[in-house]
């Protein structure tokens, strides 16, 4: 009995162990052909729980994956129209406008991951463990995809950085390091940045700007009494993924996935051991219609590979691996960048403790 408990333990690593297949050209044809209606299953619990992530994809200008024309894909903006201030000649036809229409290119790249099994696992194992895999590599997707585009937006120059108070007196910072424990996220920035964005004409996403915002950083807005949740302005129907409430004419996006920087280039405090240390500095992203630009995830971007057992060749000779995985074309394009408004601010109670992501 004993022995046999020693090869099961050495048999249930096994299990997990990695195998990276060679495809070569005795790969078989056959044997690895999911029913139309399985693939599509597969696919449908890999975009759900990839896209219950994208949080930073939705309020960008969706751009379908082109076939058969190379890795640029091309974002267009069309120029505003300056004023028609000469007044019309009674009965004289004017020359007209024109649409003033350029574009943005960017090259897609592509991102994957997959997950080997074994004979042994699909045959003992009590949950259905492809389903398994491909959820779990679907949230792994869906991670890997909204953090393409928050790097995207996180580059975007045109950024704010929450002034340093002490009492009522107000010191505006125009650096990273300068702000301090008390460079807190206020009413009154997100205010500012919207008188910023209204003073460019830049358009409200369905009424409203957006803030994509960190759970930590989130503490002190909820405080403030005009914070309004959001089920007290909008149904269930109507809300974004992950909005949370409302301020300033501002709708808030919460996402673990907001940035949080921590590094040399941060404010710093000092510990209970004298000892310089930096500060979390939270990034909230503030964000008016039309400003960037994504690939369309269920375009054709984003899809499940499963490959079942005997689908190897001889290169799995004993049938004894299958895989689940996924791939993605991917990319992301400032198009206007003073649509997008970074703004950075400190966490009094989150920033000594918070980790960089």
């Amino acid at each position: 009995m004993k022995e046999y408990k020693i090869l099961t333990f050495a048999m249930g690593l096994q299990l997990f162990a990695t195998h990276v297949n060679v495809t070569t050209d005795t790969q078989a044809t056959t044997g690895n052909e999911l029913s139309p209606e399985m693939k599509t299953y597969y696919d449908m619990e890999l975009i759900d729980e990839a896209q219950a992530n994208l949080v930073h994809d939705q309020f960008g200008q969706k751009k379908p994956i082109p076939k058969g024309s190379g890795k640029t894909i091309e974002f267009r903006k069309f120029a505003p129209l300056a004023k028609a201030l000469t007044p019309l000649t009674e009965g004289v036809t004017p020359d007209g406008d024109v649409l003033n229409v350029s574009t943005i290119t960017a090259t897609v790249s592509q991102y994957g991951n997959y997950i080997v099994q074994s004979d042994v696992l699909e045959l003992t194992a009590i949950d259905n463990t492809i389903l398994q895999a491909t959820k779990l590599l679907g949230r792994q997707a869906g991670l890997t995809l909204d953090t393409v585009t928050r790097n995207v937006l996180q580059a975007s120059t045109n950024v704010s950085y929450a002034s340093t108070w002490s009492g009522d007196t107000e010191t505006e910072v125009s650096a990273r390091a300068d702000m301090d424990e008390t460079s807190v996220l206020k009413v009154d920035t997100v205010n500012q940045v919207v008188a910023k964005l209204k003073s460019i004409n830049a358009p409200t996403i369905n009424g409203d700007y957006v803030a994509i915002i960190h759970p930590y950083n989130t503490y002190e807005l909820k405080r403030d009494p005009e914070w309004i949740e959001s089920h007290k302005y909008a149904q269930p129907d109507n809300l974004y993924t992950g909005e949370i409430g409302k301020i300033g004419g501002v709708r808030f996006v919460e996402s673990s996935e907001a940035l949080i920087i921590k590094d040399a280039t941060c404010p710093t405090y000092t510990d209970s051991d004298s000892q310089s240390k930096p500060l979390a500095v939270f990034s909230t992203l503030f964000l008016a219609e039309g400003g960037y630009g994504v690939t369309e995830v269920t375009g054709g971007g984003l899809q499940t590979i499963i490959k079942q057992k005997g689908s190897a060749g001889t290169a799995d000779p004993l049938d004894q691996r299958s895989s689940v995985g996924w791939k993605a074309i991917k990319t992301a394009e400032l198009l206007i960048p003073d649509y997008v408004v970074r703004v950075e601010s400190v966490s009094p109670r989150f920033s000594k403790t918070a980790s960089a992501n």
